[in-house]
Formats: C-alpha cells, structure tokens, sequence
C-alpha cells in the first residue's frame, strides 16, 4: 500500500538528539551508516524533537556524511507548538493555517539540509484545524516539490475522513504494538485498509520491556519461546507480529542503539506462523478469543 519506497522499518530519530542519546554529529552519521548497511533507509522526523533542536543535527550530520540524497527517505512532522525557548508559546497547542504548515515544512527541509521532504505529516489533530487551509498548504508544497507526499499521524478515521473531504491523505502514523491494540480493534486499521492509507506505528515494542507487570510478563514468556523457535531477538518477534497484520503497517523504532539497528530488519524475513500469531495477542489480552 506504501505511495513511497520507504524501508519495512523505518528509524525513528526522537531519541538521536536531546531528548535521548543527544548523539555527536559523527556518532549520528553512525547511526544514518549503520541503518543504510541493514536496509533501513527511511528515517522520521518531528519539528519538535529535541524542543525544535533534532532535526538541525541530524541535518549537520547528513550534510557531512556524504550520503546520496536518492538513497534515503525523510519523514517529517508539524503542528505540535511547544513552549520553548525557540517559540514565544505561552501554552502548548496546535495549528494548522496554511503559512504555518508551510513554514514549518520550509524550516525542517532547512534543517535537515533538503530540497524536499518525503512524506510531512500533520502531529496530533486539532479540533480547530479547517481541511480547506490544510489541502491549500498540502498543494502549494506539493507543486513547489518541497514534499513528496502527505498524511497525519495519531488521527482517528471521523478525524482522517474530514481532511480527506479535502485532500488525499497517504499515511497515519500511530501508536500500535503488541500492548496497545486498540487500532486493530476500533476500525482504525481496517479503515486505513480501506481507504488505501498506509499506516506508520510508533512505539511498536510497547510497553513490555519497560513495566514489569502480568500482561508483560505473559508476553515475554510466549516471545522468548518463539524467540528460540524463529532464532532471532525478542524484540524482534514482537515487531514481526505487527508486519504479519495485513494494513501493511511500517514500524517505526526509535532506538539509537547500533547493535540493535542491524538485527531490526530480520524482522522482515519471518513468516510467523498463524497460532503463533494468535498467541501474542492472548497473551497480551489474558483471554483467549472470543
């Protein structure tokens, strides 16, 4: 369903900068060297990451690495204004006029030392955004070449179809994993499927590496069995079960961690068998299906 060649795993930058590993220029060529070796070559971006910093190292980093501009994809995200000490906010909110969604992406493709931007998507909905303002941007941006292609991130389908009464939206990024569910259970993804968007999901591992509680501790025990049966890490097998979903969902994995971004891609190579399948998601739940 993907418009764009993005890689099946795509690399989420929000922890590259400040609000993580706050990587020097040359560990980040790095990381851009060590996803490109392993076949990842998208990689997402949001203005405020980093407070409004992440984007311009990451953009100093490609701009010294030498990387083939063709060879990459660039993800980006705006309407998130945060109180900052780059911002004059004085509350966090949204917004979507039509020069502030071109400013926004004119900033990042400065940023992030492009021409263009493959795919910008709108952050989190606004209840005052007008689909009118937002197609007029979307257009402007596409016939200058400044983006390839367009879509939102963390809408609901009611949210989705009104700024499609406008413009096309290709992607929606979203929070899905093995411990939130709810986009496979309230038509989220089915009406991606059938409106030929594609979904993107951030935070794909969840929650079970970080709260040791029952629902955690009943997936690992099936992960790590399915770990040893498929010989790859279980992080793995936690993100090969949201790329058997039939959406054609493009995990994003935010790890700034180069051991872990080789084995990513492996993901990819597994056919996980149906019962194995159905296992996780028991295991997530507690209860068997209906």
């Amino acid at each position: 369903m993907s418009k764009i060649p993005f890689s099946k795993i795509i690399a989420g930058t929000m922890t590259w900068g400040v609000w993580g590993k706050n990587c020097t220029t040359s560990q980040m060529i790095e990381l851009m060297n060590t996803c490109l070796e392993n076949g990842i070559t998208s990689f997402d971006h949001a203005d405020i990451y980093g407070g409004y910093t992440t984007e311009e190292a990451f953009g100093k980093a490609f701009g010294e690495s030498q990387i083939n501009r063709n060879q990459i994809q660039l993800i980006s995200k705006c309407g998130i204004q945060m109180i900052s000490e780059k911002r004059s906010n004085s509350i966090k909110h949204y917004e979507y006029s039509k020069a502030y969604i071109i400013a926004s992406a004119e900033q990042s493709l400065k940023n992030l030392q492009t021409d263009y931007l493959d795919l910008l998507l709108l952050h989190r909905p606004s209840p005052l955004m007008q689909p009118d303002e937002i197609a007029e941007a979307v257009e402007k941006l596409k016939i200058e070449g400044k983006i390839l292609d367009f879509g939102v991130s963390n809408f609901t389908p009611s949210q989705s179809n009104l700024i499609e009464t406008k413009t096309k939206i290709n992607y929606n990024q979203i929070e899905f994993s093995i411990t939130h569910l709810e986009p496979m259970l309230d038509g989220s993804l089915d009406h991606m499927q059938a409106n030929r968007i594609t979904p993107m999901c951030w935070s794909p591992l969840g929650t079970v590496f970080r709260n040791d509680n029952e629902q955690s501790q009943r997936i690992l025990k099936v992960t790590n069995e399915l770990a040893a049966k498929y010989d790859v890490p279980n992080d793995i097998i936690l993100l090969a079960w949201i790329l058997k979903h039939p959406a054609g969902i493009l995990p994003v994995c935010g790890t700034s961690d180069k051991n872990r971004l080789t084995q990513l891609m492996n993901a990819t190579t597994i056919e996980m068998e149906l019962q194995d399948w159905f296992m996780l998601w028991t295991a997530s739940t507690g209860n068997n299906v209906p």
